[in-house]
């Protein structure tokens, strides 16, 4: 119980601090665990790595910096909220739709791993690209009123994640010959860079306050009941979006968080709200990113292939300790498994004590002198892009993109849809060039003998359309009623 402890708010904190992020979290807890028993390791990095997930919301709430990229889609209504004096309230609904997430992925883990590994098998390229192809439709949604900007800015998120090495030939791509973009930009780098390296150079160039920052936080408030009325549909929705993209290799909570966001923004009757402080877009953003944690780990244990970045590094964790994930897992190790299942239980439990409780660390913090928060922010930032890889050029990645966001941010363009384009750029060009090697070059083939992909390209194709569909209806009832 320790170790449940001590590791979920270790990953509270790591994961709320600008920079830092659930992978570095679990990179600098992993020396720690060659020494323990196979249990304690093993449920010491799950602690952090749902404690970080979490954690990555107080940051993205309070500062407007998400402490991890999936905190990215959080940022979008939980900033505004809490500049409009209720980050509390915001914390609040971040809170409860992160252990309601994280609770249900532990359930998916426990009932339902060897299921959904099979099924994730059917996911192959053209699946994929279809997914994707949903997940892309959030560059519309949350565009903020200048779609066309969004667009623009999306695009050169795509742009930027195709520089590097070509993933079916292998070539060089758009690097001018600098051979330490051969691996491409760092994806840290870039979020750190234009959401919190550019949200410091604002501040300065608007004049930095001596009276600390204008969030004013005292704690965090829980929703009441009644204030649930009409969300539960939505928050069931998000978690199940987020256990299923959990559960498909290669994804993580980045790409679930802002699929759900996108669903959300579609189907809630608040959706006019999203992205001015709407508790509906706080809901799926964390419920989804939090719901990714049991999800990742079925194919981890049950296939071997790790969900995500973080459950790479715990594969690698399984190794070192003799375990070897795979379909006899849970046959060969019923204890271990046990142990795992109850343990991830109560650390999505411990969320809600320990958030509560260590979130009200932010409160002093941000009675900081505003110069000096945004020096430590700026700080947390080079040490934390720094660490990943411990490559000096990623620092000017991150400069870079400070820089770029700044002039971008001013001249109206949104943030998000760049984050979205470079993190769901890699997969959906890789599974687009397989699924067109697959059907010899014919697009429409993905249509024949792929009933998963017609599925999710059709719903795709829906969401696109019907933003024009209703506009065309409520003029024609406009010019009715004249």
């Amino acid at each position: 119980m320790t170790v449940l402890v001590i590791g979920t708010a270790l990953g509270i904190i790591l994961g709320a601090m600008p920079g830092i992020g659930s992978t570095v979290a679990v990179a600098l807890v992993l020396p720690f665990t060659l020494s323990m028993e196979q249990a304690p390791a093993i449920l010491l990095l799950l602690a952090v790595y749902a404690g970080s997930v979490y954690g990555g919301s107080i940051s993205a709430i309070l500062i407007n910096t998400p402490g991890t990229p999936a905190g990215a889609a959080t940022v979008l209504d939980g900033t505004p909220m809490a500049q409009a004096g209720k980050a509390g309230q915001a914390l609040g609904w971040a809170t409860i739709a992160s252990v309601a997430g994280g609770l249900f992925s532990a359930v998916l883990l426990l009932f339902a791993a060897p299921q959904l590994a099979a099924f994730a098998l059917r996911f192959g390229p053209v699946e994929t690209f279809a997914l994707i192809c949903l997940g892309m439709t959030c560059i519309v949604t949350v565009s903020k009123g200048s779609v066309p900007k969004g667009l623009v800015a999306g695009a050169l998120g795509i742009f930027l994640s195709t520089v590097g090495g070509d993933p079916i030939t292998g070539e060089v791509r758009f690097t001018f010959g600098h051979y330490q973009l051969i691996a491409g930009f760092n994806l840290l780098a870039v979020v750190i860079g234009v959401f919190a390296f550019s949200e410091i150079l604002i501040r300065i160039s608007d004049g930095a306050s001596d009276g600390g920052t204008n969030v004013k936080f005292d704690g965090i408030v829980l929703p009441r009941l009644r204030q649930w009325k009409g969300r539960i549909k939505g928050l069931i929705k998000s978690i199940a979006i987020g256990s299923g993209v959990g559960v498909l290799p290669g994804t993580g909570s980045a790409t679930a968080a802002f699929i759900s966001y996108a669903e959300a923004k579609r189907s809630s009757p608040n959706s006019n709200n999203f992205g001015k402080g709407e508790p509906d877009g706080i809901i799926a953003a964390e419920s989804a990113n939090n719901a990714v944690t049991g999800g990742a780990l079925v194919p981890t244990m049950a296939l071997g292939i790790p969900g995500d970045v973080i459950t790479a590094v715990m594969l690698a964790t399984f190794t070192l300790h003799g375990i070897t994930p795979g379909v006899r897992l849970m046959e060969d190790n019923p204890v271990l498994m046990s142990a795992i299942f109850l343990g991830f239980f109560i650390i999505n439990i411990l969320l809600l004590p320990l958030g509560l409780a260590l979130s009200k660390v932010a409160a002093p913090i941000l009675r900081i002198r505003e110069p000096l928060l945004l020096s430590a922010i700026g700080v947390l930032c080079v040490l934390g892009v720094y660490y990943v890889r411990g490559n000096p050029f990623d620092l000017l990645i991150m400069f870079g993109a400070g820089v770029a966001g700044l002039f971008l941010r001013r001249a109206g363009y949104p943030m998000a849809p760049l984050i979205i384009g470079m993190v769901l750029g890699p997969a959906f060009e890789l599974s687009l060039r397989q699924g067109l090697i697959i059907t010899d070059g014919s697009f429409l083939a993905f249509f024949d003998g792929h009933p998963i992909a017609a599925v999710l390209l059709a719903v795709t194709a829906v969401g696109l359309l019907w933003p024009l569909v209703n506009t065309i209806l409520t003029w024609k009832k406009d010019n009715a009623r004249t």
